[in-house]
């Protein structure tokens, strides 16, 4: 088996399943190490920050190493099929962004859209441009406070007054004047 033949496998373990998201998410860390010319990040060396919540960020933490839990994975809500990565070390950077749309129909048209992500050329898949932000900065460690209401601890930057008590943000009352 090809080493990228094993890539696919192991997004495919982590996953659970094969599909076309998948199929992008994978596409999309082989490029960006490429263009980054960068492997898997064991820390914060590589960040990506990707614009939505798909099935193709799973491949992407697979491949690169970015995480939630590491803080080099960071999650901006556009909804676009874009990400943007970042090298810490040597500033290289680049956002993609996934040009093509497929059928929701049968399994067969998914099937046959997932094999041609698979194999089609990075620039039938994507449109590479720099990302307009920075990098974001390293994950930092807050100091813990215990909230007022239910007990229970969350960052300082999490911690909200309410009536001069310390919440969280659960316990801390939505405002809202209806717009």
């Amino acid at each position: 088996m090809s080493e990228q033949q094993e890539d696919w496998k192991r997004c495919v373990e982590f996953h659970g399943h094969t599909c076309p998201g998948l199929a992008i998410g994978y596409r999309i860390a082989l490029a960006a190490q490429k263009h980054l010319q960068a492997q898997f990040s064991p820390d914060e060396e590589i960040v990506c920050v990707t614009e939505n919540d798909s099935c193709s960020v799973d491949a992407i933490q697979v491949l690169t190493g970015c995480s939630i839990g590491k803080g080099n994975l960071i999650y901006r809500d556009t909804g676009k099929q874009a990400f943007s990565f970042y090298s810490r070390k040597d500033g290289r950077k680049v956002r993609l962004f996934f040009k093509m749309q497929g059928k929701r129909g049968s399994q067969a048209d998914r099937d046959a859209f997932q094999e041609k992500i698979l194999n089609a050329p990075d620039e039938e898949l994507f449109t590479f441009t720099e990302p307009a932000d920075l990098p974001p900065s390293k994950a930092r460690l807050f100091t813990s406070i215990v909230c007022e209401e239910c007990g229970e601890a969350a960052p300082e930057h999490k911690i909200r007054l309410h009536q001069g008590k310390k919440v969280c943000l659960g316990c801390f009352p939505d405002y809202s004047r209806g717009w």
